[in-house]
């Protein structure tokens, strides 16, 4: 009985189609990818290996001659210094609040636009305008325009005299960040609620679940994983946030606003320690890199998501 078994089991397994062509035909099929392949390892891999060298040495501008090889004194120096620790408290703050209230922004955006109305494409292209402008240019606009504290909007319709990016500098950075970043979480968001199938939605409905029932117990747990990828790949933009931070508040008034790409900036060209910056910027990157990978690993369960549809 089990030799009978075993061969029918043999014969009703799928047969396995023989591998196409050896490595020779895979190379061959690869070989046009090289250049671009080998252009992006320059580019990108090449600066960093030398940004890693650079951040063994104790290098000062002022002294150019002398560099002697320090080893992890940098590094160390990079996690014991208070104006480096300050800045990445201040990095992790105003990174987590961006995100936090452009995600919560952003979904309610997304809920209004999951609905038909008349004009809805006008205003869908009005709201991912923000995220079409420089970041510099963005950063003036709230600087002068709506933070000025003499013909500033806000003190133009509430009144007073407020200095708003002295009084709240964070909360003004953070604003600005926002206010850009917004539609970005939108879109994705957005394509969360149309992925979402209208069938089960209409089920829900005649069994007398109301808009907040189906909202939390059904659009939301399917939104969890677009959520967690708006998230990640803004926060990945956003700790390397410089622009709004030089235009607007110069990291002040003192080290308020000051984050880790701004005081990496005044490491390099204030106090001109190339060797302690070039360490700060790796500590940067392999942050970057840690946050990346979760991103990835969002995205590829996304994918397999779609695919199993």
């Amino acid at each position: 009985m089990t030799t009978l078994a075993a061969r029918r089991d043999e014969r009703t397994q799928a047969p396995v189609p023989p591998a196409k062509g050896g490595a020779k035909d895979r190379w061959v099929r690869r070989a046009p990818l090289l250049p671009a392949l080998i252009f992006a390892l320059v580019v990108t891999q090449v600066p960093f290996l030398y940004t890693l060298y650079l951040s063994t040495l104790s290098w000062n501008a002022l002294r150019p001659g002398d560099k002697p090889f320090v080893g992890l004194d940098n590094y160390i120096t990079v996690f014991k210094d208070t104006r480096l620790q300050s800045a990445l408290f201040n990095t992790v703050l105003l990174t987590a609040g961006a995100v936090l209230f452009s995600i919560i922004l952003g979904l309610m955006l997304a809920l209004l636009l999951d609905r038909k109305f008349l004009g809805r494409s006008v205003v869908r292209t009005m709201l991912i305008t923000p995220f079409l402008i420089m970041p510099v240019a963005a950063a003036l606009l709230w600087k002068h325009a709506i933070f000025n504290p003499a013909y500033g909007l806000i003190n133009g319709i509430f009144g007073g005299q407020t200095d708003w990016i002295s009084s709240y500098p964070k909360a003004a950075v953070i604003a600005t960040l926002v206010w850009q970043w917004t539609p970005f979480m939108m879109l994705i968001l957005l394509a969360g609620l149309q992925s979402q199938s209208n069938e089960i939605l209409e089920a829900a409905r005649v069994d007398g679940a109301n808009a907040w029932q189906i909202f939390r117990r059904m659009t939301l747990p399917h939104l969890r994983q677009y959520l967690e990828l708006g998230a990640l790949l803004g926060s990945i933009y956003l700790v390397n946030t410089f622009d709004a931070i030089f235009t607007i508040t110069q990291g002040g008034p003192g080290t308020a606003t000051t984050n880790l790409p701004y005081e990496i900036y005044l490491t390099t060209f204030r106090k001109f320690e190339y060797g302690e910056a070039s360490a700060a910027g790796v500590v940067v990157v392999i942050l970057t890199i840690i946050v990346a990978t979760f991103a990835l690993r969002v995205i590829s369960s996304l994918f397999r998501m779609e695919d199993q549809r």
